[in-house]
């Protein structure tokens, strides 16, 4: 496998050295992860181009995760462990490092605990999806404090690009170099029709040239939901509901091409406030699969019952959540008004603080900030934002202009 010119940390319009601070957005399979695999090994035994012949000792490893940081940046295909040639480094799982016989070490840290980069110090650090970080400009900024070693602090920030705070400050700082890599120029490296099956039916939709071309998408302007408020929306935890329900929006066929089913869990707290729990939309070829899902997350937070949706399969939605569990409450609702009117609403109750997300949602936020009045880009079926809209809907049917659910 060979680099391409654009892996190298080298600018190629002035000819000058590695950056402190390599931000490289890419698409997915576009070899982000690989080229900070090698950056850190390149700087761990003073290679050029990565280096100028100083070998750096002290690594931070920084993933959405504790599990992400061993999985991928250490341990996966592409990964620190798995490029290694000379001097393979081992981890030791119970001090959370990574140590090459050199004596360098990597420490890895969560962006689920800015607080654990309060103290130690590093002279190069390794940030991988930074996008999707839970606490990305406490983690980011707490990281910064700590780049105080050697004669020349290093940062290398991988990611698929997020319209975030955190991603538009860096893109918009001077002081970092950007670097995009695009899955396409990549795909000689990835299984046979991979990009040829995502090009089709992604390319040229807004999910395409983020996940594809690794393009910073900048929120719909006409989508209901934006970022910052999403942002605005998140806790660290639910705390005390005094209710919880499981919504579900069924395929309308069971083909291995038909649409995902929409699993979105909320609940409503003391204050009267609706907080989404899960997001547990799978491709389903069988109704017995999102059937189980559902059912699956229902009795896991303990849920008072489900809210499934039955204008396209009518009885059987109820049917075959009923063969999983007979003992599950089920509510049959039926749309009766389009999916934009009947969203509306409940992002009105997001723009007053009604609603919080316990937690980070990637893939149904990046759903509902390109929801639009003529649905998804590309002409995508928005089924998380649908079962989002069902929850919600149930939980605060008199909430500002929300409409109440028929019962069937």
């Amino acid at each position: 496998m060979s680099a391409r010119l654009e892996q190298y940390p080298i600018k190629q319009d002035t000819g000058a050295g590695a950056p402190a601070c390599w931000l490289v957005t890419g698409g997915r399979g576009s070899g982000k992860t690989r080229l900070g695999a090698e950056w850190v090994n390149g700087l761990a035994h003073g290679m050029p181009p990565f280096s100028s012949g100083h070998r750096y000792e002290h690594f931070a490893l920084v993933g959405e995760t504790l599990g992400d940081v061993r999985e991928v940046m250490i341990e996966g295909p592409s990964g620190i462990c798995a490029i290694a040639t000379d001097e393979r480094p081992r981890y030791e799982t119970s001090r959370r490092r990574l140590v090459w016989p050199s004596g360098a070490v990597a420490h890895a840290f969560s962006s689920e605990d800015p607080e654990s980069l309060r103290g130690p110090q590093f002279e190069a650090a390794w940030c991988d999806e930074a996008a999707k970080w839970k606490n990305a400009e406490a983690t980011f900024d707490m990281l910064q404090f700590g780049l105080r070693l050697g004669p020349r602090p290093m940062q290398i920030i991988t990611t698929t690009p997020r319209p975030t705070r955190l991603m538009r400050r860096l893109i918009a700082d001077p002081a970092v170099t950007h670097a995009k890599l695009s899955t396409e120029r990549n795909a000689a490296n990835l299984s046979a029709g991979f990009f040829a099956a995502l090009s089709e039916r992604y390319g040229g939709t807004r999910l395409g040239r983020q996940e594809l071309e690794g393009e910073l998408i900048e929120d719909r302007e006409d989508a209901l939901w934006s970022r910052e408020m999403l942002v605005d929306a998140r806790v660290a935890e639910a705390g005390a509901l005094r209710r919880i329900v499981v919504a579900v929006d069924p395929p309308a066929g069971s083909r291995k091409t038909s649409d995902a089913c929409g699993i979105v869990a909320a609940g409503l707290d003391d204050e009267g406030r609706a907080v989404v729990l899960d997001d547990a939309t799978l491709k389903a070829a069988q109704p017995q699969a999102w059937a189980s899902a559902a059912v699956a997350v229902y009795r896991r937070l303990e849920a008072d019952c489900i809210v499934a949706e039955v204008n396209q399969g009518g009885d059987m939605v109820t049917a075959v959540i009923r063969t999983v569990d007979a003992t599950v409450p089920v509510k049959a609702v039926r749309a009766n008004r389009g999916k934009w009117l009947r969203a509306e609403p409940v992002a009105a109750l997001y723009s007053r603080g009604r609603v919080r997300h316990a937690g980070r949602f990637a893939e149904l936020e990046d759903e509902m900030c390109d929801f639009g009045p003529d649905g998804l880009s590309g002409g995508r079926s928005p089924d998380r934002v649908d079962a989002l809209v069902w929850a919600i809907t149930d939980l605060m049917p008199r909430a500002g202009a929300v409409p109440r659910i028929r019962d069937f």
